[in-house]
């Protein structure tokens, strides 16, 4: 009897053994976290950042501000899958693709079309759908080996996590490549791509200067096709244009401002107006807002005035800056495309770009202010 039941917890526990032997402990894998794919001498060439949970993940070892490392791998390939599966030579580490949350795409991947990168990213099914999608001219391996401040992990940067970012200060929305990839197959579109860059002299560990991940303007595709890059200052404009916008910050009036307003919350319409072959367009646009600093005793209504008249003219100078790069930057025909498809067809279609200078008509600015901070609608005087 006895060593039937000897016998019997033997095979029990040999049962319960086989069920664990496909499973793998996750310290000992590697996980991807942001790639960079770049086009050199008619290969694709990909660098990929790579992590381990163990090192970022919290508990009540982990040090805030200790060091993270960072691995980078590099590796190339005559096809987006062969350069991406030429890792796993040299890993030593199983490389699982789950947590990827950027793809970085230079300008020489732009120029060379972005159909098959993102035709390997989505066929592969450890890669989710909801990755982040930037356009880059700096180093791979510099854009890679940022950390974010205090030396918490490239988890905790705008290269992962934009929105944390893009909540306190919003100028460019972070994109998804599912929408990037919809925007680019939209008639009457110009397509958007964040430009990711390293800011340097910002900020220092002690004295050594770290630099930062930043967005320094954006990258221009027309009907599957790169166009040009525009710097953030010539985008301004396009901030009023966002539905998701969360807060933006103006100086009014532009030049020797005697306050400061934080925009919230817009709300826009494109009319388009068909005379004849041509087209015209009215953008008419309302915002809340409140006032973060009052520099002079200044009415309510004279602030409204000023920063209506900011908001206009960074308006019209984005749609100036754009046009002369072929961009339709606010994506006026894309409102007659799906408004009047018809007349769409019949003076678009053929044209290499749709929009002139005046094609801009009128644009209507009305800003409502919600509170002047934790003062009244005057100046604080000191007593």
């Amino acid at each position: 009897m006895r060593i039937l039941k000897t016998g019997s917890i033997f095979l029990l526990l040999v049962s319960l053994m086989t069920g664990c032997w496909s499973s793998r402990d996750l310290q000992t894998m590697a996980y991807a976290t942001a790639l960079v794919v770049d086009f050199v001498d008619n290969k694709y060439v990909i660098h990929a950042q790579i992590l381990n949970f163990s090192n970022i993940a919290k508990n009540e070892s982990t040090q805030i501000g200790q060091e993270v490392p960072i691995w980078i791998g590099k590796s190339e390939g005559t096809t987006v899958t062969e350069a991406m599966t030429t890792f796993y030579a040299t890993s030593q580490l199983r490389i699982f693709w789950g947590h990827l949350k950027a793809v970085v795409v230079t300008e020489n991947m732009m120029r060379r079309g972005l159909r098959e990168v993102y035709d390997e990213m989505n066929r592969f099914h450890q890669i989710r759908f909801n990755v982040l999608f930037y356009g880059t001219n700096e180093s791979p391996t510099e854009l890679l080996s940022r950390k974010s401040l205090l030396n918490f992990s490239p988890l905790e940067s705008l290269l992962a996590r934009p929105k944390q970012f893009y909540d306190q200060k919003s100028l460019i929305l972070p994109l998804y490549g599912f929408k990037f990839i919809a925007q680019l197959n939209e008639a009457g579109n110009s397509t958007l791509l964040p430009s990711l860059a390293i800011r340097n002299g910002v900020w220092t560990e002690d004295t050594t200067n770290k630099g930062m991940l930043d967005i320094d303007g954006a990258y221009f595709f027309n009907d599957l096709k790169y166009t040009d890059w525009m710097p953030i200052s010539d985008l301004l404009g396009a901030r009023w244009l966002q539905t998701k916008l969360r807060r933006s910050p103006i100086n009014v009036p532009d030049e020797q401002p005697f306050a400061v307003l934080f925009m919230e919350n817009p709300k826009f319409a494109i009319t388009s107006l068909i005379e004849g072959e041509e087209v015209r367009y009215n953008i008419d646009i309302e915002l809340s807002s409140y006032v973060n600093e009052l520099r002079e005793n200044v009415s309510g209504e004279d602030i409204k005035k000023a920063a209506e008249k900011v908001i206009e003219d960074e308006i019209r100078n984005t749609y100036n800056k754009a046009i002369l790069k072929k961009v339709d930057i606010y994506m006026l025909s894309k409102t007659l495309y799906r408004k009047h498809p018809k007349v769409w067809k019949k003076i678009y279609d053929k044209k290499e770009f749709p929009l002139k200078k005046d094609s801009l008509n009128e644009v209507n600015v009305k800003i409502h202010i919600d509170h002047y901070g934790k003062y009244k609608d005057r100046l604080y005087e000191v007593k």
